[in-house]
């Protein structure tokens, strides 16, 4: 295990040049010594002081040194990963810019002329980790996306090794059309009909949203695409106050403007209002103004609220609009089918982030379209060097047109590997979907009623009506760092704690302790 605070283990022979060389010895033990920071493999200690990345593969005879290096740095990894669900352990040891930036303990962020050794790119690695956040820790309520799957580690490690690009099946073959099997799934689980729906693996879920704009543009003004926004209407799309932002950046990027956005007001639980929808609907025609798409969320980003989609839908369907779902937060099995089937009826996109209460590693994100072929039609150009149409194959698979983008992460092995790993239902419903994720939601859920349980029940929190007590508690809460909280404020409301369950280590107790530390924190402002 490395370790730069273990005794210093036995100094190995070592000769002119870079090779690798190691000695026997019998402590197991790591540590430093005069020659450099001793590795143990298996009763063989490694100095990588003299070893630099040109060593490893595909240098000839790297390939001793680079299993070595990558032993250790998985030593390290492993390291992480246990202490990361430790309740004993931190949650981040927190530092201010400036203190990381001047460097701490042989931490240095700068970059320097010459090549670093081997030794201090491990010593790197460690104290990345060292003075990062532990989101994977049980005590990590700040956002959703949190909590570690090993299947999904191990995914996104895979996906790394490969190091492919997902526009063409003659480089990617096996994760394209594991994207289309996913896809295909997914689109079970709402309710489409298999030969109907369309899909891409998106940069996160402001991207998919972009995706969801875009094509709801060029679906009624495709002139959009090669004659741009002066050749279509002044156009004006609605979506929830309580809404993610990203909408209202979609149409900043797309060149629609953020003022065309409109905000919906809300009930007092966070759902959009629909009579409001369609009064402000009726006003942008007055205005001149033509209407043209409306993003309903469920799963709101503060309250975690569930638009009413069916009226919504209604509202959507009378006025021409496309209706976009944005799936913030997965839910429990009986009002999933019934949201299921209500996207399947109206909505014409969806958006699902499995980053989110799925725990994929980050990120993972997908645009799920109804129709199929329009993400091909918005956003295809041919390029002769990618998508030549007399290839030995079916081209239909090179998939990289239907994407703004041309390089593009692989996203979806560590989701279907993860998925294959998930107890499936002994039931047939095809809404049923997997009982591993389900059960995995459902734990989330109980904690948060857990958690209203027990703020009822307790005489020490308040209501709070000067917002300057929730960002000193988080303040101290961070430079102590063993727990980690997020606050807001919303609208007319003052800073209020928000707090975060999608992970699936965080059990009753550190929702306890959580309490009782912002309490404890509180009394001593």
């Amino acid at each position: 295990m490395f370790d730069l605070e273990e005794s210093p283990g036995n100094i190995m022979d070592m000769t002119e040049g870079n090779s690798l060389h190691k000695s026997k010895h019998d402590t197991g033990s790591v540590g430093n010594t005069d020659d450099g920071q001793k590795y143990d493999s298996g009763g063989v200690s490694y100095d990588f002081s003299c070893i630099y990345s040109k060593d490893l593969l595909p240098a000839e005879d790297g390939e001793e040194a680079t299993k070595h290096f990558l032993q250790e740095l998985v030593n390290i990894l492993m390291a992480h990963v246990s202490k990361s669900i430790k309740r004993s352990s931190k949650v981040l040891d927190f530092h201010h810019p400036h203190q990381l930036k001047e460097g701490l303990e042989g931490f240095n962020l700068e970059l320097s002329d010459q090549p670093e050794n081997l030794e201090q790119i491990l010593v790197d690695c460690r104290d990345t980790l060292k003075y990062g956040v532990k989101t994977g820790h049980p005590r990590f309520f700040n956002q959703l996306s949190t909590g570690l799957d090993i299947i999904g580690l191990a995914g996104e490690w895979l996906t790394s090794t490969a190091n492919t690009n997902m526009f063409t099946y003659e480089i990617s073959p096996v994760f394209v059309l594991m994207e289309e099997v996913v896809l295909r799934k997914m689109h079970t689980i709402i309710g489409w009909k298999e030969e109907d729906g369309d899909g891409i693996f998106c940069p996160g879920g402001s991207m998919s949203n972009l995706y969801s704009v875009l094509l709801a543009r060029f679906h009624l003004f495709p002139a959009v695409k090669t004659h741009g926004m002066s050749a279509i209407p002044h156009l004006a799309l609605f979506t929830s106050a309580h809404s993610h932002y990203s909408i209202k950046k979609a149409a900043a990027v797309l060149g629609i403007g953020s003022e065309n956005v409109v905000l919906i007001r809300c009930d007092e639980r966070g759902k959009m209002l629909p009579s409001e929808l369609n009064a402000r609907i009726n006003e942008a025609k007055i205005k001149g103004l033509v209407p043209f798409y409306v993003n309903a969320t469920a799963g709101t980003t503060v309250y975690g609220a569930f638009d009413p989609l069916n009226e919504i839908a209604d509202i959507s369907e009378h006025h021409g609009l496309w209706m976009h779902v944005d799936v913030g937060h997965l839910i429990n099995y009986n009002y999933h089918i019934s949201l299921m089937l209500s996207m399947a009826l109206k909505a014409h996109s969806v958006t699902w982030n499995p980053h989110k209460m799925m725990c994929v590693p980050l990120q993972c994100s997908a645009i799920l379209v109804k129709k199929k072929g329009l993400l091909q039609e918005c956003n295809q150009l041919c390029a002769e060097y990618l998508f030549q149409p007399d290839k030995h194959y079916d081209v239909s698979y090179d998939t990289g047109d239907k994407s703004i983008q041309c390089g593009r992460h692989v996203d979806i092995f560590k989701l279907w590997l993860m998925w294959k790993a998930k107890k499936k239902s002994q039931l047939a419903h095809p809404l049923q979907g997997s009982e591993g994720f389900e059960a995995q939601v459902n734990h989330c859920l109980e904690n948060s009623e857990y958690l209203y349980y027990k703020l009822k029940r307790r005489t020490d929190f308040q209501l709070v009506f000067k917002g300057k007590v929730a960002p000193k508690i988080k303040a101290k809460m961070m430079e102590e760092g063993f727990a980690m909280i997020s606050y807001q404020p919303l609208e007319d409301k003052v800073n209020f704690f928000r707090c975060v369950f999608s992970n699936p280590a965080t059990q009753r107790e550190d929702i306890d302790f959580l309490l009782d530390e912002i309490v404890r924190l509180g009394s001593e402002l």
